[in-house]
């Protein structure tokens, strides 16, 4: 019995099914006659008809769309100021270093005129042979007081070490002075191989040459502008990282360019601290990247990458601090004044204006005796003598030829 219901309910079950697949393909048949009354009336096709209902949405829309970009870029407007002063001051902050305005010169305080007799010696012996060991001039104009001058500031550090040994030992003679001068070099070598490695670690720069180290070393005792070099190359990295670290730039890069920015500040030869830096960096075989943070600071050359830009902002919010630097207008006012002799005395030049802390100088030439092609050879001749003087950066010489005639309608050059 239970078994014919249930074979009843399986024919009634499949009834079912037949008339909804009958329904089914019907509403299908339906469906397709109405799509085709509606592609007859529109003359479209489905496809076309989507196409023609989006491009009646965007038109509506792109009012909207619109005012939304105006007030995002707005707002962007708004708030980029705000961001970029937040992002300068927080790396600011981070690049916090202690500054003190270091002078250059070297002054040694002396108890009595004895003292300065002894260190004369009979004849001025015992002075000849300390200036000839340490390479430093030695004054004593003033009483009480000697002056050690030298462009080298690492050897006016040693002589003014071994000048305070040899007042406190009293035997000053020749032989003696050659010993503690010797004795003070080796003392100032190691100070500088430790200041180096200091230096490297505290800006987060690790395996650098041995050379290199002592070479960072003589930041120690060298001043830009009485600001402290050992600070300022700290603080640059410091500031360049955190700026670096905000807008994802090559960090590792940058710590380079940072920290060798004004090495050629400490090195010896001919020409700008940019240009002995990047000679420097190249024998050492350091990666492109990094040598044009050097040679790009000062904006001697356009800038080439982010991370040039990074090291450049760093420098030049370090130099500006108030306090860091002082500048000595009597040594700006000469250095000034040589560059533009220099530039007077070559014939035809008329005159002379350096400005831009001397980084620039401009030459007016009298038209009837210097050419258009003269031009070009007398300005490369002036920045190759100017290049000779303490000029931060690489100078940039423009000559000015100015040649005018006038007749009826007038002629111009």
């Amino acid at each position: 019995m239970v078994k014919d219901d249930l074979l009843d309910l399986e024919k009634k079950l499949l009834k079912k099914e037949e008339k909804l697949e009958e329904e089914k393909e019907s509403l299908e048949k339906e469906k397709e006659k109405y799509r085709e009354k509606l592609e007859n009336v529109s003359k479209l096709t489905l496809d076309q008809a989507k196409r023609e209902l989006l491009s009646e949405v965007e038109k509506n829309q792109a009012a909207t769309v619109a005012k939304i970009i105006r007030d995002s870029e707005e707002e962007a407007k708004r708030t980029s100021d705000v961001k970029i002063r937040e992002i300068l001051a927080d790396s600011l902050k981070h690049g916090a270093v202690n500054f003190v305005a270091e002078y250059t010169v070297s002054v040694i305080h002396i108890d009595s005129e004895e003292i300065k007799g002894r260190i004369i010696g009979q004849g001025g012996r015992n002075i000849r042979a300390f200036e000839t060991a340490t390479g430093v001039d030695v004054m004593m104009d003033e009483e009480g007081i000697i002056r050690l001058s030298s462009f080298d500031q690492v050897r006016r550090e040693i002589a003014r070490r071994a000048l305070e040994k040899l007042i406190k030992d009293t035997r000053i003679q020749p032989v003696r002075i050659e010993e503690i001068v010797t004795q003070t070099k080796a003392e100032v070598e190691k100070i500088m191989m430790d200041e180096g490695q200091k230096l490297a670690h505290e800006a987060g720069v690790y395996n650098i040459p041995v050379d290199l180290l002592k070479i960072l070393g003589r930041f120690k005792f060298r001043t830009s502008y009485g600001q402290s070099l050992i600070l300022h190359s700290l603080e640059v990295t410091k500031i360049a990282v955190a700026l670096s670290e905000e807008i994802g730039a090559d960090t590792n890069v940058i710590r380079l360019g940072a920290l060798f920015h004004d090495i050629g500040k400490v090195v010896e030869g001919e020409g700008s601290h940019v240009k002995l830096g990047v000679e420097l960096l190249k024998r050492y075989n350091f990666p492109d990247a990094v040598i044009n943070c050097v040679a790009e600071h000062h904006e001697d050359k356009p800038f080439s990458s982010i991370e040039s830009i990074l090291v450049h902002v760093g420098d030049a919010v370090s130099a500006a601090r108030p306090g860091a630097r002082y500048t000595d207008i009597e040594e700006y006012a000469t250095r000034i004044k040589e560059m533009e002799d220099i530039a007077k005395k070559h014939e035809g030049v008329s005159d002379a204006y350096a400005f831009e802390a001397g980084r620039e100088i401009r030459v007016v030439v009298i038209p009837e005796k210097v050419g258009d092609d003269e031009c070009i050879l007398l300005a490369s001749q002036i920045r190759e003598e100017i290049s000779k003087l303490p000029i931060p950066g690489e100078p940039r010489v423009t000559v000015i030829r100015d040649f005018r005639v006038s007749a009826g309608g007038g002629l111009e050059e």
